[in-house]
């Protein structure tokens, strides 16, 4: 801290910030355990997507697998306002604790260093999780909103903040402020490296096509007038051009010609006269004048950067410029003009065709969306999004209450419009998004209706501990229940029953519950339905750590076989028919052979036991509990296997 602020650097600190900083690297991961009663879909749909209830720093840690490999992490965390955020003092010792403790009221005084504590191992692990190319939108409003930031430019750098996007939550104002309403909240966005992320276009409107037109029935399609000039000007590139149709000669100003030099001759020349370098004595580089023209005896200098338009009475009326524009006039009656241009009827400045086929299907994000037409994506910076492009408040808890009816209790939910457009822009079309803190799981209902609009392939994990000293647990009762119905198409009617009434949107997720942390100990207890459990949803390949799900095999009459992966290979539990896991040798390797067969799956065949008496090159041996733990980020040599589980 002190290097950096003698440096000149910005450095936030509060009390506990050492300790909160070691956090992360003390919490042990935990047991998942599929609750298959809230499983949604088939075993493949269920291998894409996940909700996984329990503590949000302990879910993140145990999904060892996942870490790198997200594509966005879209999250709206408590704000701190006195209803909402819990702190459980307990964790400066003992960061394993699942309980969420008591709700930091505002007259804590303590209560940002709190709420600081809390979230800066979470963001560690976020980052962690994300792609070198990932990107982190995080949801916040004023109580924090200075705090988070700072810790953000800490973690990420400043130098990878994408954007601060100022919402409309409101559209009318209330009456919560004796000075200002408030209206917007904020989205911090953040790169883990900038130059790796990439910010994706909004869809193209309506009212943006129909500026495109084709007046000269061009065969490339319609087009729109577009500056010959670029606001970044090289010296070469700022000099005269002569028009064929009145000699006057067009300077590009304070700016420079969008084309070379080269291609600039090529396109005046398209209307039908050739055009030579001249040097006019004008302090710029040569002029393209028509050949043959006459060349204006005195330019003023300070005159051109003024007036980019110079008329010379005695060029403009010589006959070489009657010959040329007798030429130009031609091509522009017959059509299909030059892409370089000068108006309807020849009298403008230089202008350049823009087809529409040839801009990006879609429009970059700037402040109200107000932007006409772009060839490049910039950077967003501090933008504002009215509630017509982001949605509001209400929006969120009407949409919330028509998929699962009134009396959730759940008053802070994000509008749809709003996630759909940030997931749209910062996750790739096949990329997975994680939300550590779901809630009503709008971050799930998102990716599923984006895939079901453009046929999208993104998938979500979603993470959610709820208020189970309420009676409540949120990641049952609203998060689990609002994406089955959204994948259903199941809505509440007065009757109290949950008829189909909208569209299906299909897919699927699987639902995990954390229970007692995991060690050789623990493993080698489990039951049998445990021990597949964390088979399924630990297991990774070396390179395929996200992308390799496991499906599981349900049916009936295999006596080890537990799943397959995609490319259909077989994956095995060899148990001992006892209360115990068995070994790999000559009898339990027929059967898995047997059992590969009969349900069509290819070798090699994948084995988790815990000893390899038999050997074969169509096996891939992984021992219990070893391979397990290493699975889930363990490493027997500084960590301590045999540690006491908990209940």
């Amino acid at each position: 801290m002190l290097k950096t602020m003698m440096s000149g650097g910005v450095v936030l600190n509060f009390h506990g910030k050492r300790t909160a900083q070691e956090i992360d690297k003390k919490v042990r991961p935990r047991q998942t355990q599929i609750i298959k009663k809230l499983c949604v879909g088939t075993q493949e749909d269920q291998a894409r997507n996940m909700i996984i209830e329990g503590e949000n720093l302990q879910a993140m840690v145990t999904l060892y697998k996942e870490r790198g490999q997200v594509d966005l992490i879209l999250t709206d965390p408590p704000y701190n306002t006195g209803q909402y955020f819990r702190y459980n003092d307990r964790w400066d010792n003992d960061p394993n604790d699942p309980e969420l403790g008591q709700v930091v009221k505002l007259e804590d005084g303590s209560r940002h260093t709190k709420w600081m504590k809390a979230m800066l191992p979470r963001l560690n692990m976020m980052k962690a999780m994300l792609k070198p190319n990932g990107v982190l939108a995080i949801c916040i409003d004023d109580n924090e909103l200075f705090h988070l930031g700072m810790m953000l430019d800490e973690i990420f750098g400043e130098e990878n903040r994408i954007a601060i996007i100022n919402w409309q939550k409101s559209y009318a104002p209330k009456n919560d402020s004796k000075h200002v309403s408030t209206a917007t909240e904020y989205v911090l966005v953040y790169a883990k490296d900038k130059s790796l992320a990439k910010t994706g276009l909004e869809e193209r409107t309506d009212g943006m096509n129909k500026k495109y037109r084709n007046l000269d029935e061009d065969p490339d399609g319609a087009w729109r007038s577009s500056d010959a000039t670029v606001s970044t000007p090289s010296a070469k590139d700022r000099y005269a051009i002569q028009s064929p149709f009145t000699g006057e000669l067009h300077y590009p100003g304070s700016r420079a010609w969008t084309f070379p030099k080269k291609s600039i001759k090529y396109l005046l020349e398209q209307w039908g006269s050739d055009f030579v370098e001249v040097d006019l004595n004008d302090g710029r580089p040569k002029a393209l004048l028509l050949k043959g023209s006459l060349i204006p005896k005195t330019i003023q200098r300070a005159a051109l950067d003024n007036n980019p338009v110079v008329s010379d009475q005695k060029i403009m009326s010589s006959p070489v410029i009657a010959a040329a524009k007798s030429e130009a006039e031609k091509v522009l009656k017959k059509g299909t003009w030059p892409q370089l241009y000068f108006g309807d009827l020849g009298t403008g400045r230089p202008a350049v065709k823009r087809y529409l086929n040839q801009v990006k299907k879609g429009k970059v994000p700037l402040t109200y969306w107000a932007a006409d037409e772009y060839d490049e994506i910039l950077e967003i910076g501090s933008q504002s999004w009215d509630h017509e492009e982001s949605g509001h408040s209400q929006s969120g808890i009407n949409e919330l209450n028509s998929i699962v009816g009134k009396g959730h209790g759940f008053d802070t939910v994000k509008p749809l419009k709003l996630f759909k457009k940030i997931i749209h822009l910062w996750c790739p079309s096949n990329g997975l998004v994680l939300d550590p803190y779901a809630g009503s799981g709008t971050t799930g209902h998102a990716v599923l209706e984006l895939n079901y609009e453009a046929e999208t392939n993104r998938r979500f994990i979603l993470v959610e501990q709820g208020s189970p000293e309420r009676g409540d647990k949120y990641a049952r009762s609203l998060t689990q229940e609002r994406l089955k119905r959204v994948i259903t198409g199941e809505r509440p009617n007065n009757k109290k029953n949950s008829p189909v009434m909208a569209n299906p949107l299909g897919n699927g997720f699987q639902f995990r519950m954390l229970t007692k942390k995991i060690d050789s100990k623990t493993v080698l207890t489990m039951r049998k339905d445990e021990l597949i459990d964390v088979v399924i949803t630990s297991h990774w390949e070396n390179g395929k750590r996200g992308g390799s799900c496991l499906i599981r095999v349900e049916e009936h009459g295999y006596k080890y076989l537990v799943g397959k992966n995609e490319q259909n290979e077989g994956y095995f539990l060899i148990w001992n028919g006892g209360e115990q896991v068995g070994q790999l040798d000559t009898e339990t390797y027929a059967t898995v052979i047997q059992e590969g067969k009969k349900a069509g799956l290819k070798q090699p065949f994948h084995v988790y036991a815990r000893y390899e008496i038999y050997q074969s090159k169509n096996v891939i041996f992984y021992k219990i509990p070893d391979k397990i733990l290493a699975h889930l980020g363990l490493n027997e040599n500084n960590d301590s296997f045999n540690e006491e589980g908990d209940e």
